[in-house]
């Protein structure tokens, strides 16, 4: 006797889908097009033929639970090529926000960041913050200082004591929400009975070549619609982590060696710092560029939040640091405080916005090869 499957469509999440940018999702007729140009879908189970049957009928479980979805870089090649302009890449990308809101212990947080309303709160509540501890350090010059600065330094408008004293436990909360979002995703691709259970020291063992097929960028190669973007994208990975080793190291230098900045230019943090900076303002303004150019591209909110932010992080950090050398106090002090919003945004938010998926793709790619689905 023929075994009797029940599928309980959810139409809610199938209107989320379309609100997100996969509206196209109804135009598709299973011509597997997309599973047969895609570059990187694997041999075995290839996508995003089947994803698009799973987001048509619904099946959310189904969907949010399957290593595949991350494993598409929404390259373009599959919109590009699908007869009926149903833009599978916009379909998974939308799924994957939606697997971010889900996997998330914060609901709320989530959809503060991705509802374009509530973006006034978002700058201007951590302004408000900051400029109340700038005016707390002009109160309190000698108890918030670290000791006597020459010359012009962040430090003196704000003091680094009362920074840190927000982003250390913002950080510590960021990755809290982090670890348990990935925990309760790498529990839901074992449990949904498609899954191989991961065994630590193998899975651990496919780190290394994934992370080494990251930072060569070797699958956004691979495609050929948007190969331009490559570059673009490979420049702000490397911004964000020449940035996230110079913060390391001046924490480090700062609470452990008491050696306080501003440093010299001839530092080598400093090289690095400015690099990244570079890296950042070039990656994300090319990707800015990309966009506008291509009139067929689907841009939503979260998409420009995230570019906008990268573009802002990058140079408010260059423009106060120029400014401060040019001698521009008040300028460089302006220009720091609004540094410091972008940064409290970058940290907070990091765990919800499309920016997790440097998680949730690193993840997915290393189940991919664990699992052999290569």
């Amino acid at each position: 006797m023929a075994k009797h499957l029940t599928v309980e469509p959810d139409l809610k999440f199938i209107e989320e889908i379309q609100g997100l940018g996969g509206d196209t999702l109804k135009s598709c007729f299973q011509c597997a097009t997309c599973s047969v140009v895609c570059t990187i879908s694997p041999g075995t189970h290839p996508f995003p033929r089947k994803e698009m049957i799973m987001a048509s009928w619904g099946l959310k479980q189904n969907l949010i639970t399957s290593p595949d979805v991350w494993l598409c870089h929404n390259c373009g090649d599959c919109s590009a090529m699908c007869p009926r302009g149903a833009r599978p890449g916009d379909v998974l990308a939308a799924v994957r926000s939606l697997a971010i809101r889900d996997f998330s212990p914060s609901k709320r947080l989530s959809d503060l960041v991705n509802d374009p309303k509530k973006l006034p709160i978002l700058l201007v509540l951590p302004a408000l913050l900051f400029a109340f501890m700038a005016y707390l350090t002009q109160c309190f010059p000698q108890a918030l200082s670290h000791g006597p600065i020459e010359g012009i330094a962040h430090s003196k408008f704000i003091s680094t004591w009362l920074v840190d004293l927000i982003f250390v436990p913002l950080g510590i909360g960021a990755v809290t929400l982090f670890f348990l979002s990935i925990k309760k995703f790498l529990t839901a691709i074992q449990e949904d009975g498609r899954g191989k259970p991961i065994q630590l020291k193998p899975f651990l063992k496919a780190f290394i070549p994934t992370l080494v097929e990251i930072v060569r960028h070797e699958r956004f190669s691979q495609c050929s619609e948007n190969r331009e973007k490559t570059t673009a994208h490979m420049m702000v990975l490397f911004g964000f982590i020449g940035s996230f080793i110079v913060t390391l190291f001046v924490f480090t230098l700062l609470y452990v060696f008491h050696i306080h900045g501003p440093f010299s230019q001839l530092n080598p943090l400093k090289w690095l710092a400015n690099i990244a900076g570079v890296c950042l303002i070039t990656g994300s303004t090319i990707m800015i560029f990309l966009r506008l150019k291509d009139g067929d591209s689907i841009s939503n909110y979260r998409d420009w939040y995230l570019l906008g932010l990268t573009l802002g992080l990058g140079l408010t950090g260059m423009l106060a640091e120029l400014t401060r050398l040019g001698g521009l106090e008040a300028t460089s002090y302006a220009i720091y405080l609004v540094h410091l919003v972008f940064v409290f945004n970058f940290i907070t938010f990091l765990p919800v916005s499309k920016l997790a998926h440097l998680a949730y793709r690193t993840l997915a790619m290393v189940y991919a090869r664990y699992s052999k689905r290569e």
